[in-house]
């Protein structure tokens, strides 16, 4: 009988032990799927964040298009508006940073934002930034995108199609007038000493000018 007892709590003990296994590697299991989602769930917020400031770095490249003035500027590549002094205007007569990109590189420039533009940039986009630090669409305050990442924005006249049918006319360009087509890319980076993903979005808008005294 007393045989019969030990054996019976030998085989409770066991049975404990098994369940006490197999609770822990459950426990440990779910700690684990708990810590992947978490990081998961950190890593998409901060996408979010980055594609959000990104985003409003493109809304400021194409604010610089709006309005009627400084066409000559919307049209003609300059390095002097590729500058931290090109600053938004309160009467909304801004300028944008317009980039002579080579032709062979065009296509780098669309599929490849992140390769340096040195080499891609035109004779008159030499001496001026590739890059524009995003500074928001109001005139009176410079907003941060992010506390992270540097964003920035560039822009670049589309070339026309030689079968389109609304592209400009042999000398529209100079006096203001026609249809134009702009690409537009924005990068969030890591701030210096700051770990972490880079991230580019890009756009494109049209324009319709009806001429330089219009």
């Amino acid at each position: 009988m007393r045989n019969t007892m030990k054996r019976q709590e030998g085989a409770v003990l066991l049975v404990a032990l098994v369940m006490l296994v197999v609770i822990t590697l459950l426990a440990v299991g779910s700690m684990r799927n708990v810590t992947l989602e978490t990081r998961i769930t950190a890593n998409r917020a901060q996408t979010v964040q980055l594609e959000n400031a990104a985003d409003a770095a493109l809304r400021e490249a194409e604010f610089r298009y709006y309005g009627p003035g400084n066409i000559a500027d919307k049209l003609t590549p300059s390095a002097s508006n590729c500058s931290t002094a090109n600053t938004l205007r309160s009467n909304n007569l801004n300028k944008p940073c317009l980039l002579e990109i080579v032709e062979s590189k065009l296509q780098d420039f669309v599929e490849k934002p992140w390769i340096p533009l040195d080499s891609a940039l035109g004779e008159l986009s030499q001496d001026g930034l590739s890059w524009m630090p995003y500074r928001g669409t109001d005139a009176a305050n410079t907003t941060s995108a992010n506390s992270t990442h540097d964003v920035a924005w560039n822009s670049t006249l589309a070339p026309a199609s030689k079968t389109s049918a609304i592209n400009a006319e042999y000398g529209d360009m100079q006096s203001g007038k026609g249809t134009y087509f702009y690409l537009n890319n924005a990068k969030a980076t890591p701030k210096a000493g700051i770990a972490g993903p880079d991230l580019y979005l890009q756009s494109s808008h049209g324009n319709i000018y009806l001429g330089i005294n219009n």
